[in-house]
Order: C-alpha cells, then structure tokens, then sequence
C-alpha cells in the first residue's frame, strides 16, 4: 500500500536516556496522523527524525514510499517546528515569499501563494508589518503560512495549536481539513486531545518515548465502546428506585457509577463479563421500568488517553495546555 510516511523501529538516545523507544507507524496518505501523547513523549524527537533534524540510533524512515530524511524529500514536506523560527524584523508578507523561494517557487509565484495563504489565515491587514509586531498566535498562523507554501505532499505540524485562541484554532483546523481534502497529508503532534479528536483519521499514542496505541481513530473508539458502559436516566426518581433491583443483578451489572458532569443521566452502568447491552435493556423493560435514556457509552479521545498514559501524565498534558 502507497504511504506518505513509513516509521519502522526508530530509537533515539541522548546520553542516558532513551527519548524514543523502537517506534513504529505508517501513515496512509490523504489522512490526518495524530502523534498524542503527554509533553516529554518523545513527539517533538519523533518528528525531528522524520525531517533530517537528527538521525536516529536505529531503526528507519521513508517518506512517499521511497525518500529518506534529507534533501530529496525536503522538498516535498512542509514543517510547522514547535519553536517559532521567523525572521522578527521582516515584513509578514516578505517573510513568507522567502520561504516559499527557499522550497523552489519563483519570486512572482511566492508572493502571490503568500497573498492567498495571509488572507486565508485572517491575516490580509498585517501584510506590511513586521513579525515582530503581531501576537504569538498571530505569529504562528505566519509560520504555518510558511509550512503551506509550496503545497507539499507531507505536512507536518509540532504542537500546532499551542497560543492559538479558539477562534484562530478553528482556522487552523478548516486548514488542516482542507488539506487533507486536497488528497494531502497532515501529521501533527499533540497533547490537547480534544483538537486532535476533531481532525484525526487515526492517532498514534506514545508515552516515556514507547507506542502504547495506533490505528483508526473510528474503530479505536468503538472498541473502547464495546467494553460495555451505558449511560441511563428514567422517567422519575420512582422509576429510578425500581430500577435499583435490576442494576443490583452481578449476572447484568459488573459497577454502577454517577454520571460524568455535564451528563443529563441518572447513573452509568458497566455491564457484566459477556454481557450485550440489549440484555440489559430487556431486563429493564421486562420489569415495566420507563427508561428515558439508554445509550452506550463512547469515550471520548481524552478518555482513552487517560487509560492508556495514566491519569496523572494526563493531567500534566492538561496543565500543559491551560
């Protein structure tokens, strides 16, 4: 199968600590890759390797199938680094014609793709100022200008979303969507699970430098779904009473639990060992109980996250983001 990008046991040490353990993924092309995972992962080392920064130990990278880190396949990358990497006195517009001109445009053809990326990213009235003149957020909307430039096969974007507030991070999501609509691919890194969900096609998780998870962010969720919590609220506390014998049943109901906050529901309920949710519902309706909400619980992406890092890693990724 064609691949934008090819991952295969890469490993990277500085002294005596091992910042990424014998890593492996494949990112299909035309999707949107999410490499998650809690600051000091090993996500930013990860994508240094992928883009020639600093080779690797061990292990392999290919880029569209047959390029490896470096020159040849610069060309076909564009790279959103976590540290801003702008020129401050430049003007916005003149900084980004540049770069377009250090990835092969012409002069002309830079200024006018650097028109339409400033304009498309809300930033037609700064065209004249310096960068150094424009707020961190408005700064990095320049940067990810300069990742677009040149259209490339691959980009690929280091904590995309950090400074930006939710209005700009929306622009930057519709970007990231029209990319990958182009028939383009995106990988990004980042700890805010919560953008991630709403991009990723799949998702590779990482923590202390090793893979703990990879696949289709679809099918991810719909196994976590599948381990049988349900979330349910009745028609009145009298019904909610007499359902108190059907949810006491070990044989149906393995944990009964309050309801998540925000959630209009009466409890959550994990079903037993083998047991669907159907059976459950049946129980419920056989003892005539009126049931206003039965709805299997999907996790969201932060969720996962938090069972597969560790709730306190995931809580520093959180404090991270505030």
């Amino acid at each position: 199968m064609s691949t934008a990008l090819s991952v295969r046991g890469i490993v990277k040490r500085f002294g005596n600590h091992t910042a990424v353990d014998d890593i492996s993924f494949e990112v299909p092309r035309g999707v949107v890759y999410g490499i998650l995972g809690p600051n000091g992962a090993g996500k930013t080392t990860t994508l240094r390797m992928i883009n020639d920064i600093i080779a690797p130990d061990a292990g392999e990278v290919r880029i569209l199938d047959k390029h490896a880190p470096g020159t040849d396949a610069a060309r076909f990358i564009g790279y959103l680094p976590e540290e801003r990497g702008l020129y401050p006195k430049m003007r916005v517009h003149d900084m980004v014609s540049f770069m377009g001109e250090l990835r092969g445009l012409s002069a002309t053809d830079a200024a006018v793709r650097a028109d339409k990326w400033l304009v498309r990213l809300g930033l037609a009235d700064w065209l004249k100022n310096k960068v150094q003149d424009l707020s961190k957020g408005m700064q990095q909307k320049v940067q990810f200008a300069t990742a677009l430039i040149h259209e490339p096969e691959l980009l690929i974007l280091d904590e995309p979303w950090s400074g930006l507030d939710p209005i700009n991070a929306e622009v930057l999501r519709e970007t990231v969507e029209e990319v990958r609509a182009s028939g383009r691919t995106v990988l990004f890194s980042t700890h805010q699970m919560e953008q991630a969900e709403k991009v990723c096609d799949q998702v590779c998780i990482i923590a202390r430098g090793q893979k703990v998870l990879d696949g289709n962010l679809l099918e991810i969720k719909r196994a976590s779904a599948a381990e049988g919590l349900i979330s349910l609220a009745f028609s009145d506390d009298g019904e909610k009473h007499r359902a108190d014998a059907v949810l006491a049943d070990t044989a149906l109901v393995a944990e009964t639990r309050p309801p998540r906050p925000g959630e209009v529901a009466d409890c959550e309920v994990r079903l037993a060992d083998g047991v669907a949710p159907p059976r459950l519902l049946a129980a419920l309706v056989g003892a005539s109980i009126g049931v206003r909400r039965f709805e299997v619980v999907v996790p969201t992406l932060h969720q996962i996250f938090v069972a597969k890092v560790g709730a306190t890693a995931a809580v520093a990724a959180r404090k991270d983001d505030n």
